[in-house]
């Protein structure tokens, strides 16, 4: 509108301009007075003397004796031609006075006219002025959009004289402005603005463009009115900033990648630190010695907990932290978990168990790793603030009509929380206890971590807590693509009826939790004494190992005190497996390890023919190679690996139990070793690192499974070792070929369970 005030004020200027001399040289010039004339003119005299002459001849008349009438009639038409004349008289005078005040109303007018357009051409001037002192472009185009005014600073930005700008183009002077077409007057007006770039003998310069076209409603005659305000320091300033938030970019992702070959080169020296200390701890060494072994382990593992929340933190920062989603199984994650963090739990003399509702489904779509992080940062963190008591893990259904949600609560009985410190704790470096003086450790990142990978798999995590009382935390996520569980055990154990003996209330409870949600019924007691009572009509009775004596007293005064004919089971600690030739000679006939996963509860609950005691059984996980075909001579392996330690502790590893290894130092010698043997030499399992020399881990896979194509070979199984725990660092090599994933450190037992499965799964 600015632009239209301005080319209205300059065409009205243009006129007044025609018409006026320019305002430094406008004078006013007196006009002369209006003088009037004698009283007594020769004009006004002559009908005076003519009625006198009259008035004389009327009586020389009468005087001579002629009739009165004419003496009469004379006198008569001297008085009518004199009344005559003074009519005409007045009323000349009045028509001049008439003139006189005509003619003065018009010079006032033309004068105050005059002092108007003065006025207008002093105020174009001056908006012009105000306009080209703020430096804005102002440019009048008509419907071909030929200019029909350009203001000064225009004039100037295209160093050419405003008086030679009428009936150019825009595109002549090199500025690239569209018309807008007559289909967008909608309204008979159409406002559009846009950036443009006008090249300047002093550079690039940027305007903001705005222009409105108007079509008048009448005539139909169309013109652009323009405004353009220099933006270059803005165009500038957003140029910087692109270039700084790039710099920022790369210097994230530069920041990722050192810190993903630091951790890396860190992890590879403290694999062979902490499987060592685990090979040592195997062998014979005095109660001081396994002292120090122990320390090792402890430190090593808390350095590498440290190097995985740096590691996980860096990606976040980096915006790399992305989920997989894919199908899961929240039992099996989150029992894996317990078991992981069953011997931290259970060195601190503290319970852990894990109760999982009937109804959460079998399967969900979810980012296992993320899950699986989750839930180790808040049971660790859990675990670590636990000095008594225990850690209860539950899982539930959360359904609404609009929602359908999985809720992960983990609950302690810890030290407790502050109010003021319930959010605080989920920001980056902060604990609890921020003082010099805490007593547990750590970088402050777990929870930190944890609400941002909750958050981008579309969940939510909070804490309640009462200080002494212990915490809880909860994290829900979405049930996606759910698969339901079966539906016939969930009133499997109706009408059978158990007690748990144990001085561990949180296990007791996620036992007696299980148990009931499967409606059976179950009574939990800490002493021989409490447990009488529940005697009649049980069907099972839950002892805990670390009640029992080494000759099964305790066993014996339950079946005194009427518990005789229902089923003993032990709870025994993975550390009380060399005492079940023990247990079995006390009358017990079966076991639960600790933590009792609830499918093997069910299991061993519902089955009339429980597993006995006899010898000890292997650990959980990790398959009987004797079992295995023809495999009872030991499995033989192939290790690829270029660090000397880690292969060392691989091969220590695989030959204490009881297979054949052979080390190469990198993935060209592993191609020749493995297309190279003959049929009855076949390694059974390769285990590869990813980053050696002369040839790396994936291209060596690639060519092993070339060569198996070609020679219509059984593919071997290819175990890929790697420091990178990342997700999709795990599928990128399945999808090159490999059937495993191991991460290191190696976890010896981990190892073993791996190698073997893959033998058995093959």
């Amino acid at each position: 509108m600015i632009a239209e005030s301005g080319s209205q004020q300059a065409d009205t200027g243009d006129d007044v301009d025609a018409v006026l001399p320019p305002a430094s040289t406008r004078r006013f010039v007196a006009a002369p007075p209006l003088v009037p004339e004698p009283e007594f003119s020769r004009r006004e005299s002559l009908p005076f003397l003519t009625f006198v002459a009259i008035v004389l001849v009327a009586g020389l008349a009468h005087l001579t004796g002629a009739p009165i009438f004419i003496s009469v009639a004379l006198l008569a038409t001297g008085l009518a031609g004199l009344a005559l004349h003074l009519r005409a008289r007045r009323s000349e005078h009045r028509t001049s006075a008439l003139l006189d005040e005509t003619t003065a109303r018009s010079r006032a007018e033309i004068e105050t006219l005059a002092d108007r357009m003065w006025e207008m051409q002093e105020s174009d001037e001056r908006f012009r002025g105000l306009i080209d002192a703020l430096g804005d472009l102002v440019i009048h185009r008509d419907r071909d959009g030929y200019i029909v005014y350009a203001n000064k600073v225009f004039a100037d930005l295209v160093e050419i004289d405003q008086r030679d700008l009428a009936g150019k183009t825009l595109a002549e002077l090199g500025i690239e402005v569209g018309m807008v077409p007559d289909a967008a007057f909608s309204d008979h007006e159409c406002l559009s603005s846009t950036d443009v770039s006008v090249s300047t003998p002093s550079g690039q310069r940027w305007f903001s463009w705005i222009e409105l076209s108007v079509r008048d409603k009448d005539s139909g005659a169309v013109s652009h009115r323009a405004i353009a305000r220099d933006i270059t320091a803005r165009k500038r300033a957003e140029s910087s900033l692109i270039t700084a938030r790039e710099r920022a970019e790369y210097a994230s992702q530069a920041k990722s990648r050192f810190l993903a070959t630091v951790s890396h080169e860190i992890r590879t020296p403290m694999n062979g630190i902490m499987g060592m200390a685990r090979l040592l701890a195997d062998t014979s060494l005095s109660p001081e010695q396994q002292t120090y072994v122990g320390a090792v382990s402890t430190s090593a593992s808390a350095l590498l907990a440290l190097i995985e929340d740096l590691l996980d933190y860096s990606k976040i920062e980096a915006g790399r932290f992305d989920p997989e989603p894919q199908p899961m199984s929240v039992r099996e994650i989150a029992d894996n978990i317990i078991e992981l963090l069953a011997a931290r739990a259970f060195a601190k003399d503290i319970g852990l168990g894990c109760h999982v509702e009937p109804d959460v489904p079998q399967l969900i779509t979810a980012d296992p790793g993320k899950v699986r992080q989750v839930l180790l940062n808040l049971i660790g963190n859990a675990i670590k603030f636990t000095d008594s008591g225990g850690v209860l893990v539950s899982i539930a259904r959360a359904r609404t009509e609009t929602s359908d949600r999985i809720c992960f609560t983990i609950a302690d009985t810890g030290p407790g929380l502050r109010d003021a410190d319930l959010e605080r704790i989920f920001e980056e470096f902060e604990q609890a206890d921020g003082t010099s003086t805490r007593t547990h450790g750590g970088a402050g990142l777990g929870l930190a971590i944890s609400r941002r990978l909750v958050a981008a798999m579309g969940g939510t995590i909070s804490v309640s807590s009462r200080l002494g009382q212990g915490s809880e935390f909860v994290f829900e996520i979405p049930a996606t693509a759910a698969t339901e569980a079966p539906q016939g055990h969930q009133n499997a154990l109706s009408g059978r009826r158990a007690v748990i003996l144990s001085k561990n209330a949180v296990e007791a409870d996620a036992i007696a939790r299980t148990i009931r949600a499967n409606g059976g019924a179950v009574d939990i007691a800490t002493t021989a004494a409490q447990a009488a009572p529940f005697a009649a009509g049980c069907d099972a009775i839950l002892v805990d190992a670390a009640m029992e004596e080494g000759d099964g007293r305790l066993l014996k005064r339950l079946r005194q005190s009427g518990f005789s004919d229902c089923e003993a089971i032990t709870l025994i600690a993975p550390t009380d497996r060399g005492m079940l030739g023990e247990f079995r000679a006390s009358g017990y006939a079966t076991f639960l390890a600790r933590p009792v996963r609830g499918g093997t509860l069910l299991r061993v609950l519902l089955s009339s023919h429980a597993p006995s005691l006899g010898p000890p059984p292997e650990k959980r996980g990790a398959p009987s190679l004797r079992a295995v075909g023809n495999r009872q001579r030991g499995l033989s392996v192939l290790i690829a690996e270029d660090n000397d330690i880690n292969a060392m502790l691989a091969r220590a590893t695989l030959l204490k139990a009881g297979h054949r290894v052979k080390v190469v130092g990198n993935g060209k010698a592993a191609v020749e070793a493995v297309t190279g043997a003959a049929h009855k030499d076949r390694f059974d399992v390769v285990l590869m690192d990813l980053h050696m020399p002369v040839m790396d881990g994936l291209d060596a896979i690639a060519a092993i499974r070339r060569h198996e194509e070609e020679s219509a070979v059984r593919p071997v199984p290819i175990m890929v070792l790697s420091a990178d725990s990342q997700e999709k660092t795990r599928h990128a090599v399945l999808a090159h070929g490999a059937s495993g994933f191991v991460t290191k450190p190696l976890d010896p037992e981990a190892l073993v369970n791996a190698v073997e499965g893959q033998v058995v799964a093959a």
